[in-house]
C-alpha cells in the first residue's frame, strides 16, 4: 500500500473514531513531511532504519517535544497499516519518544 492510500484510509479512520479536527489537521501536516522525505513509497519498502535516518535528517533540528509528535504520528500510522493488514511487519514498533 502507498503512502497516500494509507494516509487517506486512516485519516477516514481517524475522522470516525472522534478525533479531533486539530489533531488530524496536524497529522496531515507530519503526514507531508514523511511524505516529501520519502515520495509516495510503499510502506512495505520502509524499514525501522530508514524511519529511524528520517528523524535523524529531517528531524535533528527540532526540540524534543516536536520530534516527540512526529514519532508518536509515524507509530500511530504505522501500527494502523499492521493491524489492518496492509503492512506484513510494523518497522516503526521500535521507534522510542526522546525524554
Amino acid at each position: 500500500m502507498l503512502l497516500s492510500e494509507a494516509w487517506s484510509k486512516y485519516q477516514s479512520d481517524k475522522k470516525i473514531e472522534g478525533y479531533s479536527p486539530l489533531t488530524l489537521k496536524m497529522y496531515g501536516f507530519q503526514y507531508n513531511l514523511l511524505k516529501r522525505f520519502f515520495s509516495d513509497v510503499a510502506m512495505n519498502e520502509l524499514s525501522t532504519e530508514s524511519l529511524k535516518q528520517y528523524l535523524i535528517d529531517d528531524g535533528g533540528h527540532l526540540k524534543p517535544s516536536s520530534l516527540g509528535h512526529r514519532i508518536r504520528f509515524i507509530k500511530s500510522l504505522f501500527k494502523w497499516a499492521h493491524e489492518e493488514g496492509h503492512i506484513s511487519k510494523n518497522p516503526a514498533a521500535k521507534l522510542k519518544e526522546p525524554k
